[in-house]
């Protein structure tokens, strides 16, 4: 039997949300001169099931290319500067790995910045499989990202375990979509959730797995 666990990246295993700000404010003022939003609004505005984030962030009805280009061109160098591990993260990690636990990152940021955060970061060997939204036709609550992990380990639900922890409504829909367990994580992003499989510190997770 196989234990599996896909996490979530942002606000899950990593605190990202200083350098997605200074990011989504470079683009503002560069194409729209318009003030700094602060951090809270925009962890607020990515973590809504349903949003426009171009209106929210830029006032544009779609996300124009030349934002995205400009975007993607700054974040490149920025994601590396101030992400940081969640407390316990790093500990929860070496315990699941001893015990030969599968573990993988399934992200709707870039594949590109997920691999390129997590080894800033020297966590990258951890994981099996790092996959983005820019990887699958449909980014999470689409399931397809959790498939392709779960092709990967030949995944058998008559045999193996597998379980989806992230800080989203997002990825539990995800997960539910793959028929998979799930756990919410109120660490990170989104402290509030309505959802009744949730663990408030990474150490839990090792009771729930191991």
């Amino acid at each position: 039997m196989q234990k599996i666990i896909i996490f979530d990246m942002d606000g899950t295993l990593i605190d990202s949300k200083k350098d997605i700000t200074i990011s989504v404010n470079y683009v503002r003022e560069l194409h729209y001169n318009l003030e700094p939003l602060n951090e809270e609004f925009i962890v607020e505005a990515i973590n809504k099931e349903v949003r426009n984030l171009p209106e929210l962030f830029y006032g544009t009805q779609v996300y124009e290319k030349k934002d995205m280009l400009a975007f993607e061109a700054h974040y490149e160098e920025q994601c590396v500067k101030s992400p940081y591990l969640y407390e316990g993260i790093q500990e929860t990690l070496d315990a699941l790995k001893d015990a030969d636990v599968k573990l993988s990152v399934a992200t709707n940021a870039p594949t590109k910045f997920a691999k390129r955060m997590l080894s800033s970061l020297s966590v990258d060997h951890y994981f099996d499989v790092i996959i983005g939204a820019d990887a699958v036709s449909h980014s999470k609550p689409s399931p397809e990202m959790l498939h392709k992990i779960l092709q990967h380990y030949e995944y058998d639900r008559a045999r193996d375990r597998a379980l989806m922890i992230g800080d989203n409504s997002k990825d539990i829909l995800s997960a539910q979509n793959a028929n998979i367990d799930s756990l919410f994580a109120t660490w990170g992003f989104s402290p509030e959730t309505d959802f009744k499989n949730k663990v408030d510190k990474p150490q839990e997770i090792l009771s729930i797995v191991l």
